[in-house]
């Protein structure tokens, strides 16, 4: 059985290249057409294609997401952006509309389309839909238990893959269909624009009895039972895979590229069997995230994981590493750290490395007590060699 591809988010260049490094075999992004994410999470045209060509000479994928329902004045760029993404040198498109489908299967039916999770593909026979409509890969719906996968992947046709979320936030609606926002805010979840007001805090009123809020409180007189843990799966890769995944898919293309980083590497050396998973799970714990859980894989109730919408964050992200000679570190500073601190080292290469902060100097060769500016480009002593692309950070008080 061939090992199971692991795939990373990306909002941005930053992320896409902290992600090839750190091990991922494909990268999803969104562009300008239906990408289900605020802009900002968007790649310009010339971005996918530079994005592709980066990839691909790394021998990695790019896909790149097409999800949101579209309206019916989308409909007719459809064509036009499939065309424009094979050119790109996009290795597919995720898609959850059976229009945009269509569409792109008759533009470019030499381009893969992957059956997007919003899809919420739950059983072999909608499976067999999309496969008919020209489907590669179907992205399986949140819900799903392992069993329940492995019966759909029994009685799929074997060329049509299975990919499924291993980590990251999760919807309490179901695969994302959700109107909360919509309602709320007038800003649509299923066009991008959440603002995740599942994880607000909320009371519970009758509706003829106006002002009385009953009893239903974790803290502070309200209760966030609509705000669900997040995924974390990093201990049933091996189910996952035997029941038949062929891809396993991280969460969070509005996240940074350090948080990708850490994932991509927890996931990329459990995967390879090169660290524990104890080790993997602490790793996990070392970006800002909410209480974890499993989600469906073995029949948990979403409703025995909801969180008090407060984040965790054991580490902060200090700096970026852009060089070492002679035992110097050249960074690029994101948070602020000060001499006498112990920087722990985020690595593709090496596990376990931490120093501490004897010297900062500027680029003009100052001496710093600390570093208060972000972005700044610093010096620091350092006992061992690292690279580019390594990553320093810092464990929180």
């Amino acid at each position: 059985m061939n090992k199971p591809e692991l795939l990373s988010p990306a909002g941005d260049f930053e992320s896409l290249k902290a992600a090839a490094l750190y091990g991922a075999d494909a990268v999803y992004i969104g562009g300008d057409l239906l990408q289900l994410r605020a802009k900002k999470a968007g790649f310009a045209r010339e971005d996918i294609a530079l994005a592709a060509q980066y990839l691909h000479e790394r021998g990695k994928k790019l896909y790149v997401t097409v999800n949101a329902f579209a309206n019916n004045d989308e409909i007719p760029a459809c064509g036009e952006y499939a065309r424009f993404l094979r050119d790109a040198g996009a290795d597919a498109a995720i898609i959850s509309d059976l229009g945009v489908m269509a569409e792109f299967k008759k533009a470019a039916p030499e381009l893969d389309i992957h059956v997007s999770t919003q899809a919420n593909c739950m059983n072999y026979a909608t499976a067999q839909v999309y496969k008919a409509l020209g489907a590669r890969r179907i992205v399986l719906a949140r819900e799903m238990t392992v069993e329940q996968i492995r019966a759909l992947r029994e009685k799929l046709d074997p060329e049509v893959e299975l990919e499924a979320f291993v980590h990251g936030a999760m919807c309490m609606a179901y695969s994302g269909r959700c109107i909360i926002s919509s309602y709320l805010t007038g800003r649509s979840g299923n066009r991008g624009e959440c603002t995740q007001s599942c994880r607000w805090s909320y009371a519970l009123m009758e509706e003829k009895r106006p002002g009385e809020y009953f009893p239903v409180e974790e803290e502070d007189g309200f209760t966030t039972v609509l705000s669900s843990h997040d995924l974390c799966a990093v201990d049933l890769l091996s189910e996952l895979r035997d029941a038949g995944v062929a891809s396993f898919k991280i969460e969070g293309r509005m996240k940074t590229a350090y948080y990708v980083a850490t994932v991509v590497n927890a996931y990329r050396r459990a995967l390879d069997g090169t660290m524990p998973l104890s080790w993997c799970r602490e790793e996990l714990e070392r970006i800002q995230h909410r209480p974890y859980a499993t989600g469906f894989y073995h029949g948990e109730i979403i409703r025995n994981h909801h969180n008090d919408g407060q984040y965790i964050q054991q580490f902060r992200f200090m700096a970026n590493v852009l060089d070492c000679k002679d035992g110097v570190l050249k960074l690029r500073q994101r948070n602020n750290f000060r001499v006498g601190d112990v920087l722990e080292v985020l690595s593709p290469r090496q596990a376990g490395l931490s120093f501490q902060v004897t010297d900062i100097r500027s680029e003009d060769g100052e001496s710093m007590a600390y570093a208060p500016h972000p972005n700044q480009i610093l010096y620091v002593p350092c006992p061992f060699e690292l690279a580019d692309g390594d990553m320093l950070r810092r464990k929180e008080e």
